[in-house]
Formats: structure tokens, C-alpha cells, sequence
């Protein structure tokens, strides 16, 4: 079972590229994010023609996720995070997926920090944190998706002196990270290559990807029953250099049989 998580930076804009990804490396299960459209603009017969069923929380012009998955329809569980029924941002959907509960969210960015913005991506996080703590108390195989908007280390982070003051890389971000890992979830990536600098995000200027000048913001997050199932995790790096592509690349995993 291959799981992957996506900020595609506009579905619609960006579908040819998406497409183009799903048949290349045919994953079974797909967090997108930054959809940037409404519900009723979500490109569900295309990808419906691509194979894929689909649930998905669109917000004109702004946020957007969705879980796509091969072999039959998603069963959708939640849109939304609990805890803050005024939030009408679309950030968090969740799904069961060939007995896999899949949560795709989008963390606020944060910026300006600080400021109303950093503090929003604050209560965000607390929110993220109660509601994952209360996931693992299931006891089921669970994955948390997608782009959490914070580079948990210095490995994380080209030139991470530069990146001090940033919402993405202060101080409690990081320490709300590392809370979140220390649940017990598992980060995919960081667990199978711990001291290698991993990026998923190249912005477009000053040939950021070409000098691989980049940030890990995209995670996926495994519970104490899946983790053990984790066969390999790595970046899928060629789609950011396409023409019209997102600024992040698709982060993968493989799962082993349950």
C-alpha cells in the first residue's frame, strides 16, 4: 500500500501535472492539499478517468484537502478538526482507507509571526494535538497527512539560521512538532533516514530547486499499529522540476502488507 501526501498548489491549475504524477508512480492513497478551489470546481470525473474515487473539503481560492484512493470510493469520517467550530477554513479531511484511517490536514502557514496569523497557527496546532492524542487512544492503524507547515529540525531547513524568526521554524512550532511526535507517532521519513537533509518544498525564485536551496514541510505521521508496517519512505523529486508544477514535491510511503 503506497501512501502519499501532496501540496499541489492549485488543483485545477496544476491537474496535468497531478495526472501525470498518479500515473508515473500509481499510488493507492493521496492527501492533496492546497485544493484553492470550491467544492463544486473539485476535478472529480478527471480523476474518476485516472482511477481514483475521491472525498474532498474545498474553500474558494484559499486552503482546500482531499484524500483520493485506488481500488474503491474512501470512506469519508470528518471534515474539519474538532475544537473550534468557528474555524471556516477547510483544513483537515479523514477518511478510512483499506483499513487505514487517513487524516489529511493543512497547518496554517503563520505568517507574519508574530501576529494574529501566528497565533491562529498556534491554536491550530493545540487543536491538532488533543484531537491526535484522542486518534491514538483507537488503538487502530492510523495516518496523519500532509503539510504541516513547520521544519522540525535544523536538518529540515536549508540555511536555517535565516529561518529563525519565521512561523515555519520559531521555537514553538517546533516544540508543538515534537509534542505531536511524542505521542507516539512516527515520522515516516525522519525514521528511515535520520540524518539525511530531506526537502519537499523549493519556493519558485533565485533557482531554489536547481541548488536543492529547500524546507521539509510535508509529513507523514504513523501510529504505534502501522508504523511497524513502514517499508520505505522518500521524496518523489521529479515532478517539482516539471513545466506548471507545484512549489512542493510528493512525499511517498510504502506499507507492508497488514
Amino acid at each position: 500500500m503506497k501512501i502519499a501526501t501532496y501540496n499541489v498548489n492549485g488543483i485545477n491549475g496544476r491537474l496535468p501535472v497531478l495526472l501525470r504524477w498518479l500515473k508515473q508512480d500509481h499510488p493507492d492513497v493521496v492527501c492533496l492539499q492546497e485544493l484553492k478551489c470550491s467544492d463544486d470546481r473539485f476535478p472529480e470525473r478527471e480523476l474518476q478517468e485516472a482511477g481514483y474515487a475521491a472525498v474532498w473539503h474545498g474553500q474558494k481560492s484559499w486552503n482546500g484537502v482531499a484524500i483520493l484512493a485506488r481500488g474503491g470510493p474512501p470512506v469519508l469520517t470528518r471534515r474539519g478538526l474538532p475544537g473550534d467550530p468557528d474555524d471556516n477554513h477547510s483544513r483537515y479531511i479523514e477518511a478510512a482507507v483499506n483499513g487505514v484511517l487517513i487524516g489529511c490536514l493543512y497547518l496554517p502557514n503563520g505568517n507574519p509571526a508574530p501576529g494574529p496569523k501566528f497565533e491562529y497557527k498556534l491554536r491550530w496546532f493545540a487543536h491538532l494535538l488533543s484531537y491526535a492524542e484522542e486518534l491514538l487512544s483507537y488503538d487502530v492503524p492510523i495516518a496523519l497527512v500532509g503539510d504541516f507547515n513547520v521544519m522540525p529540525t535544523e536538518l529540515d531547513v536549508y540555511a536555517p539560521e535565516r529561518w529563525g524568526d519565521d512561523a515555519l521554524f520559531r521555537p514553538e512550532v517546533r516544540r508543538a512538532y515534537a509534542e505531536l511526535v511524542n505521542q507516539g507517532w512516527t515520522d515516516a521519513i525522519r525514521h528511515l533516514h535520520p540524518r539525511e537533509r530531506i526537502y519537499t518544498f523549493w519556493k519558485y525564485w533565485r533557482n531554489s530547486f536547481e541548488r536543492d536551496a529547500g524546507l521539509r514541510l510535508d509529513h507523514l505521521l504513523l501510529s504505534p499499529t502501522l508504523a511497524p508496517r513502514l517499508k520505505s519512505a522518500e521524496v518523489r523529486r521529479s515532478p517539482r522540476g516539471w513545466e506548471h508544477t507545484s512549489d512542493h514535491a510528493p512525499v511517498m510511503i510504502e506499507l507492508l502488507p497488514a
